[in-house]
């Protein structure tokens, strides 16, 4: 394994691992993420650290859809969707396929907040600023958006469940691990 790359659930975070690409639960309606481990740059990893523990000192927890994203994955996804609203083109890179990104959200016991659109709404309701969800939906977002950012991450603006660390193109591409 790349030795800059770190293996979150075998850490012993307190939080929840979902990875939906590794699932037939995505928008794709199929797995293609061949691998069980969700798997961080080890910078990435220390502010999920922090985020964690944010987290836990309002009483929520954070539950995690995706994180390092291999190549191959990226592709295919592309090829399900060739949108650079919400994917990042293959030849560009994606932050998770450098490893410096994470898709989440927030729980309380167990259950996720609304948020107002699930995981991977690919419209405008998904956006940062989105006007148009509930009052509730719209403050959980910013309680996950104050959680993030307070831990070092920056955000981008269509995708209320994607995060990324600053200058996230100082990072290589990796492949596959």
């Amino acid at each position: 394994m790349n030795e800059n790359f770190i293996k979150v659930n075998e850490n012993n975070l307190d939080l929840i691992i979902d990875l939906r690409y590794a699932s037939e639960n995505n928008f794709t309606k199929k797995r293609i993420f061949f691998s069980d481990h969700c798997l961080l740059h080890k910078v990435a990893f220390e502010h999920l650290r922090m985020a964690v523990e944010i987290a836990k000192k309002i009483g929520l927890k954070l539950k995690i859809f995706d994180a390092y994203r291999p190549v191959y994955v990226q592709k295919t996804l592309w090829e399900f969707l060739p949108d650079s609203n919400f994917i990042a083109p293959p030849h560009k890179g994606s932050p998770h396929s450098r490893g410096v990104a994470v898709d989440l959200t927030l729980t309380k016991d167990g259950e996720e907040l609304d948020m107002g659109t699930g995981f991977d709404d690919f419209t405008k309701l998904s956006y940062h600023g989105s006007l148009n969800i509930s009052d509730l939906a719209y403050k959980n977002r910013l309680i996950l958006l104050g959680i993030m950012t307070d831990s070092g991450w920056d955000f981008y603006r269509n995708e209320w469940w994607h995060y990324q660390l600053f200058n996230s193109k100082n990072y290589d591409v990796v492949e596959n691990i």
